[in-house]
């Protein structure tokens, strides 16, 4: 971590920040007094004259700032907009830590730009980076946009050759999940997709491309570098590669739902709220969820209403927590079952499969736990095992709630 010789007053600049992860990633970095600055764009020259220190900018203020810096460094200036700005000696110099960000999600994802044929979804500011860094490591970049030449209706027809897909667009991003900007569908010589989306940080693009067995690059290790980097320039210092990718594997793991999945009556919900109240999380039981919206058990929807309908609001529930980050989620037994709540259960999760003996099942108030169980498991057991990330055996739930913490901030599964 940095230390601080002198109180360093440093933020963020933007529009609307409420959902930003950015106090909390500068305070994993050892910069714990990290202000969010919400101005409008007629207070932004105000603000630059004020005291700070140090900040970051963020969307729609990256270009904004730029005529009131006294330097901006080259590469910033290539790529045309600033996101980090200190104060030295006065002066207000500019830099854009995005593209070392984006470099490091590159370089994580082993993905190679050199040589390759690259669709960039977008023509906004966030295109920029990415076409730099493409001209920077001699690939071959082209923009998609809407309404241009190149467009998404078309790209297909005229670049089914692209080797690698760039969505530098807000579709699909919280809170409007599990929409994408096209279908990779057809692109044959695809090798890999990423998406600068981090929230949910496995998109439906993505998805899609992780079912094609395409190589996939979530931006959450971007949005954690980009901050590094500004650190080291607000502190005039140098995190240590090996430190630096531990505290990115716990603040990934920190973002990461842990999802619980297995049998009715597998100890799903106890051992849920054990792991919650040990990391301070949210715990979301889906089936409290549905009981919770329609003033009914679930056991009554399926008795009154049948199974099916109770699936269809299963898949509400699963979709509106599968949204979430870093929370504890308990599933239904039967919901990982359903290909339409995969992708939600997915998209932010680690996935953890409570593996319990079927005579251990708990089966009151259970309708559909009412028959043969060793039938019923050999059935859904192929679903779990393919939607798990890990199998945790259950044991008392103080043990298995520790056994799961364990493995989900482990360094090999972390992130």
């Amino acid at each position: 971590m940095l230390s601080k010789e002198k109180e360093f007053r440093s933020g963020l600049l933007g529009k609307t920040l409420g959902h930003s992860l950015s106090p909390q990633i500068h305070a994993l970095l050892g910069n714990p007094d990290y202000t969010l600055f919400e101005k409008k764009e007629d207070e932004i020259e105000a603000f630059l004259s004020g005291d700070f220190d140090g900040i970051n900018v963020t969307i729609p203020y990256k270009k904004a700032v730029m005529p009131y810096l006294t330097h901006i460094d080259a590469e910033a200036e290539s790529i045309g907009s600033v996101n980090t700005v200190i104060r030295k000696n006065g002066a207000l110099c500019g830099y854009n830590t995005d593209i070392y960000g984006f470099e490091k999600t590159l370089e994580r994802a082993n993905i190679a730009f050199e040589g390759k044929k690259i669709l960039v979804l977008g023509s906004g500011g966030a295109a920029q980076t990415v076409l730099y860094a493409a001209k920077k490591h001699n690939g071959a970049a082209y923009v998609v946009s809407r309404s241009g030449e190149l467009n998404y209706g078309n790209c297909l027809s005229l670049h089914p050759d692209a080797q690698i897909i760039v969505n530098t667009t807000p579709v699909g991003m919280y809170p409007n999940n599990g929409v994408s900007p096209i279908s990779i569908e057809g692109f044959g010589s695809l090798e890999a997709v990423v998406d600068l989306i981090y929230n949910p940080q496995r998109t439906a693009l993505l998805l899609e491309a992780e079912r094609r067995g395409i190589k996939t690059a979530s931006c959450l290790d971007m949005l954690f570098y980009q901050a590094l980097r500004a650190c080291e320039i607000f502190f005039d210092k140098s995190y240590d590669k090996k430190e630096a990718e531990r505290l990115y594997r716990t603040f990934a793991a920190d973002m990461r739902n842990i999802v619980l999945i297995g049998m009715p009556g597998s100890g799903k919900s106890t051992v849920g709220k054990l792991i919650a109240k040990k990391l301070g999380r949210q715990f979301i039981d889906t089936d409290g969820l549905i009981e919770q919206k329609y003033g009914i058990s679930c056991a009554e929807i399926i008795n009154n209403y049948g199974e099916a309908e109770f699936r269809a609001r299963e898949t509400e529930a699963v979709k509106a927590a599968g949204a979430l980050t870093n929370a504890v989620i308990a599933t239904g037994g039967g919901a990982p079952t359903v290909n339409a709540n995969t992708d939600p259960i997915k998209q932010n999760s680690r996935i953890y499969y409570l593996d319990r003996a079927v005579s251990a099942l708990a089966t009151e108030g259970r309708p559909l736990s009412a028959g043969d169980l060793n039938a019923l498991l050999k059935k859904r057991l192929p679903s779990y095992l393919a939607l798990a990330d890990g199998m945790i055996k259950v044991t008392d739930p103080e043990n298995t709630a520790a056994a799961i913490i364990k493995e989900h901030y482990d360094e090999n599964t972390c992130y």
